[in-house]
């Protein structure tokens, strides 16, 4: 166990690196010029080539690319283009922000969509059954902005108007200063990812109770729920626990979406207007902040399914 763990540690580093090799050279192929876009159109020829010079934008690529690597190794983000702030500084309340918007919509999505899984699988061929089936296939077929979309206008116009249609910004800049922006972003994410494991879960849970054990101990007279809690359930989380891991992971990306669309001030956010700005630091910091959460949590997706499956874990 520990063995596979190290092995899956190293390489996790290793797909870090890689990424960050991407991430660089992707950046460094935006179109524009970072100089220009910091200093706008009216700068002199000087004063470009002495901010070129600066920020080392002439240096051959390797040099430039070790550079950064290096600092941060060092956990030195840099400073950003755009404001001359230091990176951990600007995104650090974004952070948070965002967070806290994907710890709303996993506390919600992953019980529900366990539970709505495991008795859809329960009341097989029923109308349960029949209606999650159906809501689940087309939630899963539009995409988030869609969903987003359709919640502000069922929500945010028209006779209800309960909730906010964007996050306004608040004195503390924290998300939870007025939890009821937090709604609907977070719907948005919950419907977005809770219709996949929904139907993972139910598929399983099918297989399981279809399995021998399952049929063998209620041969022996124990109660429904004994079979279901102590047999069924145990034994369906495995496979259930990588597909809830994509998931949330998708998270971490899906985040930049559902951010922009209503205006939520959260790295999704700043990664636009990053872009936009060229603000290479910034660009370069979130895409390997969204890699990094990927590839934490199918490693412990890995972990679940280990400890959930004791025959995969002594093949290892």
């Amino acid at each position: 166990m520990t063995r596979l763990l190290l092995k899956r540690i190293l390489l996790g580093v290793l797909i870090l690196w890689a990424v960050s090799v991407v991430v660089f050279l992707a950046t460094q192929a935006l179109p524009g010029d970072a100089a220009r876009a910091i200093l706008g159109r009216e700068a002199t020829p000087e004063r470009l080539a002495a901010l070129r010079e600066q920020l080392q934008l002439g240096e051959p690529l390797h040099v430039q690319y070790l550079s950064w690597l290096g600092n941060l190794v060092q956990l030195d983000l840099g400073t950003s283009f755009s404001n001359g702030m230091p990176v951990s500084e600007l995104l650090g309340e974004r952070l948070n922000n965002s967070l806290a918007l994907m710890l709303c919509a996993t506390a919600i999505s992953v019980p529900v969509a366990l539970l709505a899984g495991t008795y859809s699988a329960l009341r097989r061929d029923k109308a349960f059954d029949h209606t999650t089936s159906v809501l689940t296939l087309v939630l899963a077929a539009l995409p988030e902005f869609v969903v987003g979309i359709v919640l502000v206008l069922v929500f945010s116009t028209g006779a209800l108007n309960l909730l906010p249609a964007v996050y306004v910004m608040t004195e503390s800049g924290s998300a939870w200063s007025d939890p009821v922006q937090l709604v609907l972003p977070t719907m948005t994410m919950v419907l977005a990812v809770s219709p996949y494991m929904v139907r993972i879960m139910r598929a399983t849970m099918i297989e399981v109770l279809e399995s021998e054990y399952v049929q063998q101990a209620r041969l022996k007279g124990l109660p429904e729920r004994t079979v279901i809690l102590r047999h069924a359930l145990p034994n369906s989380i495995g496979p259930v626990a990588q597909v809830v891991a994509l998931q949330l992971a998708w998270l971490a990306g899906g985040v930049v979406i559902v951010e922009f669309l209503f205006r939520f001030p959260g790295i999704g956010f700043a990664l636009v207007d990053a872009v936009n700005n060229r603000d290479l630091p910034v660009v370069q910091t979130l895409a390997l902040a969204i890699a990094a959460v990927y590839i934490v949590v199918n490693l412990l997706a890995d972990l679940v399914s280990l400890a959930a499956n004791p025959k995969v874990r002594s093949a290892q």
